[in-house]
């Protein structure tokens, strides 16, 4: 019926307990401004086609949206110069959420996901940092070994339009 079935799982951490890491000059985390905006879009829609072109564009408008928001900050990540991944932080009074944190596959497995979440937590060091993780096939032993907790899942159901 066109629907996609699949789980969220909540995970916590004090940033305080993140691991540190170690320096790698080929990797330079930016947050978003008027002169990289185009970048992330870019970027986020080569992501978004999986899900189909009108998502990805409704997705680029969100973006531009949530780019005027004060308490949500859109922060990039470079490797060798090259746009590798994204992530955002919405920003509360207690809490920071990392909210999706995406890594082009090519440049996955060099360092580029924790050094974005390492700029959340040193740009947030007195805020609990929450992260929804999707259940089927995000890298959930990788958060458990940066010490963050397990503490919920729910169930969704996502219907997928096709073009």
């Amino acid at each position: 019926m066109g629907y996609e079935i699949g789980s969220l799982e909540l995970y916590t951490i004090q940033p305080k307990h993140f691991p540190s890491l170690r320096n790698n000059t080929d990797i330079d985390i930016q947050v978003v401004t008027g002169e990289n905006l185009e970048v992330l879009l870019h970027l986020q829609y080569q992501f978004d086609l999986n899900f189909g072109s009108e998502f990805a564009k409704q997705k680029a408008d969100l973006i531009k949206r949530q780019f005027e928001e004060e308490h949500i900050h859109q922060v990039l990540a470079f490797y060798k110069g090259a746009p590798a991944g994204c992530v955002d932080v919405i920003i509360s009074n207690e809490t920071t959420e990392i909210d999706n944190l995406t890594v082009v596959e090519s440049f996955r497995n060099r360092g580029i996901g924790s050094r974005l979440q390492e700029f959340v937590m040193k740009t947030f060091p007195d805020k609990t940092v929450i992260l929804v993780a999707d259940g089927e096939d995000t890298p959930k032993e990788m958060y458990l070994k940066q010490n963050y907790k397990y503490r919920d899942f729910k169930y969704e159901a996502q219907k997928i339009y096709q073009d």
